[in-house]
């Protein structure tokens, strides 16, 4: 086994910023995508929210329990946002009808190291002030659906 491999099966952990939520992480943290919806904003206090899809079947509380708020988001679906009751720190969100994907908040991870952004959506949303990294790709709405295969 390499370095690389043994580096790869630990997993990924984070939290809130009081310490009352801990988690694991056994998926790799891949692409990044900033979200300037209003609700984003809000929820996060910033210009943007900075998250990354993982299956559900991957991440673990080992400490404490999230506080849930469920609004419909911009699209139309169902979201639940999951944060700490004690500081308020975003962890996840995850649409109502798809339990199998949660959408990780970036910042509550440990690990910063080597993860960039690859996209910027609801562009069109975004505040006057928002710094929107234009050298990736950038959707005025959401992201749009893969193509059929």
């Amino acid at each position: 086994m390499t370095t690389q491999d043994t580096c790869a099966a630990k997993p990924l952990t984070g939290g809130c910023l009081c310490g009352a939520l801990r988690y694991e992480l056994t998926a790799p943290v891949t692409a990044l995508v900033a979200c300037y919806c209003a609700d984003c904003r809000r929820a996060s206090g910033t210009a943007a929210s900075i998250n990354t899809r993982v299956p559900a079947s991957a991440f673990r509380l080992v400490r404490g329990k999230t506080r849930m708020f469920a609004k419909a988001a911009d699209s139309g679906r169902p979201l639940e946002r999951h944060f700490c009751g004690d500081c308020g720190s975003p962890i996840y969100t995850r649409h109502a009808d798809d339990q199998q994907l949660l959408i990780l908040k970036v910042g509550s991870l440990d690990q910063q190291q080597g993860l960039s952004l690859a996209a910027s959506i609801w562009t069109a949303s975004a505040a006057p002030w928002a710094l929107i990294d234009r050298n990736q790709p950038c959707y005025p709405a959401g992201r749009p659906a893969p193509p059929p295969a």
